[in-house]
């Protein structure tokens, strides 16, 4: 199990860096091609930085533990216009609870649903990121130099050096957590999807927690929120979407009686942030860490 423990500790590095890799690789051939820094920011940032979620649940699925997969999503969700995001967020989850609750888990056309309610929000995005730069000023420049990983300066053979180090290493660090994951569950006699409600979803989270703590010491509060809502919202229309259409994914009843309503509860919980403007100071952070310990022990006790 120790080795186990190592393995899966070796594909979450392996993911992390891999990820990084695709992303900065993609958003500067995107800017070489011509592509706007808009569209960029929109599509490839977005997805890229998801893509160590993204591989693990298809992964899963593909070995036959769709209970990771759906764990994995579930426990990694516990200058914007921040409450339309989160009106959106919460949409969201409405939509993917009330598909499991109907249908008892997502195949293909749950998936299509899934995929085209993400189409959706990405397309008011960019429309509302087109308004605000036709009434004011060509940002492009500040775009780009905001974009994660963007440098006009990078050569091409770093270019394609990125694109095939993420590449190859996404499914490869994908593999060794999976498995991994997989048999530490059975030596320890719990479920997949308990390990991807644990392990696993807090280990693909890690770049979205290591950019919202830079954003926190910085004090940048939009950045915080936006980062928390962008990534449940790609979380839940996204990676499960594209999962649906590899296999289906059924849904444990007691992950719909608990787990997806926590899920639901712990986003709820940010909406006095959004819409009072309350501080999101110390103490409120050591009680939602508190939140999640006192989940993760419920978790594995029931």
């Amino acid at each position: 199990m120790i080795v186990n423990l190592l393995l899966v500790g070796l594909g979450l590095v392996i993911l992390l860096f891999a990820g990084d890799s695709l992303v900065k690789g993609a958003v500067n051939l995107a800017l070489r091609v011509g592509i706007p820094a808009l569209i960029v920011s929109l599509t490839i940032v977005a997805f890229g930085t998801s893509a160590p979620e993204l591989l693990v649940s298809v992964k899963a699925i593909l070995d036959g533990a769709p209970g990771l997969a759906l764990g994995n999503v579930v426990g990694s969700n516990s200058e914007s216009d921040t409450r339309h995001s989160f009106i959106q967020m919460m949409v969201a989850t409405v939509l993917f609870i009330t598909l499991a609750a109907i249908f008892g888990g997502y195949a293909w056309v749950q998936g299509l649903i899934l995929l085209a309610g993400l189409a959706f929000m990405l397309g008011h995005a960019f429309r509302a990121s087109m308004r605000h730069r036709k009434f004011g000023k060509d940002v492009e420049g500040d775009e780009i130099e905001e974009l994660e990983g963007a440098d006009p300066d990078l050569a091409w053979w770093k270019i394609i050096l990125f694109l095939i180090l993420g590449l190859v290493g996404l499914p490869l660090g994908a593999n060794l957590l999976v498995e991994n994951a997989t048999e530490i569950a059975r030596t320890i006699g719990v479920s997949e999807t308990v390990i991807g409600l644990t392990l696993v979803a807090v280990g693909t989270s890690l770049p979205e927690l290591a950019t919202t703590v830079m954003a926190a010491y910085r004090r940048q509060t939009d950045v915080v929120l936006g980062n928390v809502i962008g990534s449940n919202l790609f979380n839940l229309l996204g990676i499960i979407g594209v999962a649906a259409l590899v296999g289906r994914i059924p849904v444990d009843p007691q992950m719909l009686r608990f787990d997806m309503l926590v899920m639901f509860a712990a986003s709820l919980l940010l909406a006095p942030f959004v819409f009072k403007g309350w501080h999101m100071g110390r103490v409120w952070g050591a009680a939602f860490v508190a939140l999640y310990v006192l989940y993760t022990v419920l978790v594995v006790a029931l």
